[in-house]
């Protein structure tokens, strides 16, 4: 009898193929070195009487190594293990080789602590997340269509191909139509290049813009996803305060007469995560220090279509006339975070360069959904998708507001936002946040403990989302955080 039937093992319940498992474990026999170079295996009759196996699956298990090179066949004399394998120690039988080797390389990897960001889950239940829209509003049906006719109709060598790096030209003469009448741009599709979301758009940019060793500025509180961009980039993080005005921008030209500044992050219309506007004087200020001290805006416009109280502000974007803005927004907050569609615009030759930096990591992005896109902003859809969501956020942010002030003003203290999808609340300090949030998921509620915002030790702020909840679920939710708070 060969030892080989011995040492392997088939599963029949196993979902792999029977071939595949006396391949595999052949494979791991060699580079165990318990099949040694040049050792000649059973014929494919003998070791399949032994297995008790058809020979058909034996002789499929060695075509697989030997188009892998791990076995060689001489006519006449049988099948053998390769010569040309190093000669391997046996590491003996019933050892796991690969356990390892999956769990850590073996190779070094270079300190990247600005990766470990945990990723917020909120669960299956209730939820006052981080600001998120109703998916249960978006146009899905409209969408559904929109994308099954680019599918199907039109012709496909240049509908399922390859396309422009910029993104669909359709969907990017939307856009720009879109962003002049709403935003008080001065666009044309050349401006624009589409990304799958705000993160691409910073990536882009700090790879496009930044070296190492440059100096960005972010306010003391800013978005994580921008300060990891700017560590991936290698540059220095200056931060600035922000107060109930936005970013403090006398700060920044103090700043700005001693260092060099490369780019500014900022959220302008509602600066994240406290929601505050940046005031008017101040964005006037900030586009005249870009002017005067050379540095880029990188203008983060990520809630623009829903604000409250009168017509919102424009972008910084739309009072540039010397190119320094960098404006970026997506569509993750006016359908569903599931559509990654973005845009990023500016200086037609910086979106040259950000298009050819895109292609390094994304030949492009989903031409078809990019155009069913674009169907929709042309037939006006999403136009009426935003009004629709805009009154029903306004009316899910005054029930939400009222529940805080009626059931928690002797725990929270907060502003009513005059936009955006979530509010800005203040925790009494005697609360423990990270405890607060973990018993809120036990009993179904997920929130943020609000400790990712770059705040100082013991302030407790978080942000709570109420636009992806309807009444009932808000209401549902206020009662378990007073609960917890009581």
């Amino acid at each position: 009898m060969s030892p080989l039937s011995s040492l392997i093992t088939i599963e029949r319940t196993d979902r792999q193929s029977v071939y595949l498992q006396i391949s595999n474990q052949i494979m791991v026999f060699i580079k165990d070195g318990i099949l040694p170079a040049d050792h000649r295996l059973p014929s494919t009759r003998e070791l399949a009487g032994l297995l008790g196996v058809h020979r058909k699956t034996v002789v499929q298990a060695y075509d697989e190594l030997l188009a892998q090179g791990w076995l060689e066949s001489h006519t006449g004399r049988g099948t053998f293990v390769a010569a040309n394998l190093p000669i391997l120690k046996p590491s003996g039988i019933g050892s796991q080789p690969f356990t390892n080797g999956l769990k850590t390389a073996g190779f070094s990897l270079n300190p990247a602590s600005y990766t470990e960001r945990p990723i917020m889950s909120y669960g299956q239940g209730l939820h006052l997340d981080d600001g998120f829209p109703d998916v249960r509003l978006a146009p899905l049906e409209e969408l559904s269509r929109a994308y099954r006719g680019q599918l199907l109709t039109g012709n496909a060598y240049t509908r399922l191909g390859y396309g422009d790096t910029k993104g669909s030209i359709w969907l990017r003469q939307q856009l720009s139509a879109y962003l002049n009448t709403s935003r008080g741009l001065h666009t044309t599709p050349e401006n624009i290049l589409i990304v799958r979301g705000t993160i691409m758009g910073l990536y882009l940019s700090s790879n496009g813009l930044i070296s190492k060793g440059d100096s960005v500025v972010t306010g003391v509180t800013t978005w994580a996803g921008a300060n990891t961009n700017f560590a991936q980039a290698g540059a220095k993080i200056h931060t600035i305060p922000v107060d109930e005005y936005g970013i403090d921008v006398d700060a920044l030209e103090s700043l700005c007469q001693n260092v060099k500044i490369r780019m500014v992050y900022v959220t302008s219309h509602h600066h994240y995560p406290t929601t505050v506007a940046l005031r008017a004087d101040r964005r006037m200020k900030l586009l005249k220090l870009a002017g005067q001290f050379g540095f880029v805006i990188f203008e983060d416009d990520y809630d623009y279509d829903f604000h409250y109280l009168s017509k919102p502000l424009l972008p910084l974007a739309g009072a540039d006339p010397k190119g320094m803005v960098l404006y970026c927004g997506s569509f993750t907050k006016s359908i569903a975070p599931a559509f990654r569609v973005g845009y990023l615009v500016g200086a037609e030759n910086v979106i040259d360069r950000f298009a050819g930096i895109r292609r390094i990591i994304d030949r492009q992005g989903d031409v078809v959904l990019e155009n069913a896109i674009a169907e929709l902003l042309q037939t006006g859809v999403i136009q009426r998708h935003m009004r629709k969501s805009l009154r029903t956020y306004r009316s899910r942010r005054d029930f939400f507001c009222e529940l805080l002030g009626s059931e928690l003003s002797q725990h929270i203290t907060f502003q009513v936002p005059d936009g955006g999808l979530a509010v800005w609340a203040k925790f009494d300090k005697s609360v423990d946040m990270k405890a607060m949030s973990e018993n809120a998921f036990r009993k179904g509620l997920g929130m943020s403990n609000g400790l990712g915002h770059g705040l100082p030790a013991g302030e407790n702020f978080t942000r709570l989302g109420f636009a992806s909840s309807n009444f009932q679920e808000l209401e549902a939710s206020v009662q378990i955080l007073k609960g917890l708070l009581s």
